[in-house]
């Protein structure tokens, strides 16, 4: 086991697990962070769904995702290499629209906070394309399954900052401020980026259109039951991504501070994400990817089922530590599984914009399913709207029991054939 854990320590490992802070960083910061800003603000639930949208740019991110594929940035890529300028450009959007989005008031003009929202959002859907491409790639095939779980807590340490860290400074000193901070950070994932050597891999070939722009979603193509597997993506982290998005609010309306919520969020919080990756990574290496997607699904309908329960104890510090704890391990192992699976639908010469379709998918749940979550939880209330997100992992596990049995059956016909 001891020797197992020991891949963690490698150089490539440490900088995949940087990488994963400066991708999970803004996404709170556009999503959850965002939600609990505008609810402190009095801004109506409705609204709030809405806000969902800004995000927008990682449902399409594969649009342009052949672009950072093939093309260079002038001088940057001759010095850096083709992954490295292109990380490093949109780094400094994301830093950059974070300070313009800390100088909006969602009160007295949302519009505006949408609009610096929308900037931030576009910048990190283009960050983790060109992360999620480096990961693929600068990994060798047996590091593949510890990259999945680096990258989920470096992400969720993003998160975390992003989250519990964003809601100390905003009590301390204001969401401005916080939104300052934030964009501070960013330096981590720059810094990472600058000490990680370009990874070396196959080019795709050379061509117009065709080959780049269609010739990544041909190659994907080739999968067999390719269609299933897509409206499997795009289901698997629904329930998740509404649950998550609207557990701020919960909590605020049941007279949680934000402190309390950060307290529990940085102290339980991350305990909870250590054990769930950590658990996530280890359960892909032993029982392989689909049991350990399994296992996931089923923790997060337990997860969503502890939100129900919250809402029925009210303001109570002990329920907070266990829903929070429960969501951060359920969601760790799930989401580790998941990284390992996409990872391993993708083609090496292809990288970027296979990844970038997949998440994209994965993320129009976070988006669009969670947009008509405000007005589903006004007309419901917290405790109805929780119980009907428990039954949200249905669809996706009956895909999932589907890609089961037909792996089985390729694997039988295979021995056979030997």
């Amino acid at each position: 086991m001891l020797e197992t854990l020991k891949i963690y320590g490698r150089p490539r490992l440490l900088a995949i697990l940087g990488m994963g802070f400066a991708s999970g960083l803004p996404l709170a910061l556009t999503g959850a962070t965002l939600a609990l800003w505008l609810a402190d603000a009095q801004v109506s639930l409705k609204e709030i769904g809405l806000f969902a949208l800004v995000a927008v740019s990682y449902n399409f991110k594969f649009l342009w995702a052949p672009l950072i594929d093939r093309l260079a940035i002038p001088v940057l890529t001759a010095g850096l290499g083709r992954r490295r300028s292109w990380a490093l450009t949109f780094q400094a959007g994301i830093a950059l629209s974070l300070i313009g989005l800390s100088q909006t008031d969602p009160a007295a003009a949302p519009v505006w906070t949408a609009l610096m929202a929308v900037l931030v959002a576009f910048f990190s859907a283009s960050q983790d394309i060109v992360i999620d491409a480096y990961r693929v790639e600068l990994l060798l095939a047996e590091e593949q399954g510890a990259g999945a779980a680096a990258t989920q807590f470096g992400y969720r340490l993003g998160m975390i900052a992003s989250g519990a860290g964003a809601l100390y400074a905003a009590e301390a000193w204001g969401w401005s401020v916080a939104y300052l901070v934030m964009a501070a950070l960013m330096l981590i994932g720059m810094a990472t980026v600058l000490a990680t050597p370009e990874p070396r891999v196959e080019r795709p070939p050379r061509g117009g259109f065709a080959q780049t722009v269609l010739a990544p979603f041909r190659d994907f193509a080739r999968h067999s039951g390719w269609i299933g597997i897509l409206i499997f993506v795009l289901l698997y982290k629904m329930a998740d991504a509404v649950a998550g998005h609207y557990a701020g609010p919960l909590y605020l309306s049941l007279g949680f501070s934000k402190i309390e919520i950060a307290n529990i969020s940085k102290v339980f919080g991350v305990i909870a994400t250590i054990v769930g990756v950590a658990l996530g990574g280890a359960l892909v290496y032993r029982f392989g990817t689909f049991k350990t997607l399994l296992i996931g699904a089923l923790l997060q309908m337990g997860s969503n089922a502890m939100y129900v329960v919250q809402a029925l104890a009210g303001h109570d510090l002990t329920v907070l530590t266990l829903t929070i704890a429960f969501e951060q391990i359920a969601g760790g192992i799930g989401s580790a599984a998941f990284v390992a699976y996409l990872s391993a639908l993708c083609s090496r010469a292809y990288t970027a914009t296979q990844y970038a379709l997949l998440s994209a998918l994965a993320a129009f749940a976070r988006n669009f399913f969670v947009s008509a979550g405000g007005a589903a939880a006004e007309w419901l209330g917290w405790f109805w709207f929780f119980v009907a997100s428990v039954g949200l992992p249905l669809p996706g596990l009956v895909l999932l029991a589907w890609l089961m049995v037909r792996a089985r059956v390729r694997a039988d016909l295979a021995e056979e054939t030997v």
